[in-house]
């Protein structure tokens, strides 16, 4: 089957679970050609699995001190060139189309009359239409990235034909050393230092995409953005601050590290997420840097681990088989594989669901 798989750069976690799918694909005999937009092309990194890629301008949203600036973000639309991409994107080759949240290889298969897959954390709301979604938010979600099979990534189905998050198998098991990983890549580098440095009987490994060299400051070690060093760091840490990014949390919920989190203020994504993980007793949520929230959070005792299936093997053959299994019934079969920690099971039968 040769494929088509157009891949939102603009965050690192969309290229993480794309990385993790891609592998799956790969060793069920997928030809298959990826594309990002919504970066500069120097900026990707750790890109060995997606083999001869290109590159796109698409379309993202601008950041300033952790929140969303609609006039820088406005300012970098260039509308006559993804409308110039769009068009150009040749898909009379491909079988399947997918798109995790990129514009150009939806709104080409779009343009092209072909069926599309969207598989994504943000196609979560094509279903569950959140409450925190306003008229503007509703607006992004449906014209942003179009696509005629939305494939929702939750970390609970809440009765909808949602499928589990897509982790990558890790190659030694997790432990605990007491230190704790920084990603807050929204925030600015100088607040989180004064938000950091008052703890000095915690040290914190802070990645950061403006460092540029890795350095010591006195209880922070900063690093530059890699994979491999952030994973090793994942692995043995004894919990993560982070933004409210789908891939990261995923990924410390199955290893069992505690969470307290920061949703971009005005990225009503992580807003949503963030709502979630609070209703599911999955993680501490922050509005702000908040010494309060984080000076309780640093006492709590580690979660047992959330267990996932491997969805992206599950997807991967789904896809090549040509979706001949029903979406609800993938949907059904991965969920009864999942294993929740006492509390959140807890959690899911008072809110009236089945574990």
């Amino acid at each position: 089957m040769k494929i088509l798989f157009g891949v939102q750069g603009t965050g690192n976690g969309h290229i993480s679970r794309c990385r993790t799918l891609a592998k799956a694909l790969k060793k069920v005999g997928a030809d298959v050609d990826y594309i990002f937009s919504g970066r500069d092309a120097k900026d990707y990194f750790d890109m060995e699995a997606f083999g001869n890629y290109k590159t796109f301008c698409g379309l993202s949203f601008a950041t300033l001190n952790g929140k969303i600036n609609f006039r820088k973000t406005i300012q970098r639309i260039r509308a006559f060139r993804l409308i110039k991409d769009v068009r150009e994107l040749d898909l009379s080759n491909y079988d399947c189309i997918i798109s995790d949240f990129e514009p150009v290889s939806a709104w080409a298969a779009h343009n092209q009359h072909r069926e599309s897959l969207g598989i994504s954390n943000q196609a979560v709301c094509q279903y569950l239409k959140p409450k925190e979604y306003g008229m503007i938010a509703n607006v992004i979600m449906k014209y942003y990235a179009p696509v005629t099979q939305p494939i929702g990534l939750h970390w609970f189905h809440f009765g909808h034909k949602l499928i589990p998050p897509m982790i990558d198998s890790f190659d030694v098991a997790p432990t605990e050393n007491g230190t704790i990983v920084v990603y807050l890549p929204f925030e600015g580098l100088d607040e989180i230092t004064q938000f950091l440095t008052p703890y000095k009987e915690y040290q914190f490994i802070c990645f950061h995409p403006d460092v540029k060299q890795s350095s010591n400051q006195g209880n922070i070690t900063m690093h530059t953005l890699s994979r491999e060093n952030f994973t090793h760091a994942l692995l043995s840490c004894s919990g993560i601050i982070s933004n409210t990014g789908f891939a990261l949390i995923s990924e410390a919920l199955a290893l069992g590290k505690k969470i307290l989190t920061k949703p971009v203020s005005g990225q009503f994504e992580q807003i949503y997420n963030a709502q979630c993980l609070q209703t599911l007793d999955m993680a501490t949520v922050m509005e702000n840097l908040n010494h309060a929230k984080l000076k309780h959070w640093l006492n709590l005792a580690s979660p047992q681990p959330t267990i996932y299936p491997d969805v992206a093997t599950e997807l991967a053959n789904w896809i090549v088989s040509g979706q001949k299994e029903s979406l609800l019934s993938l949907s059904q079969r991965l969920w009864r594989a999942t294993v929740f920690s006492e509390n959140v099971q807890k959690r899911i039968k008072s809110l009236g669901y089945c574990v």
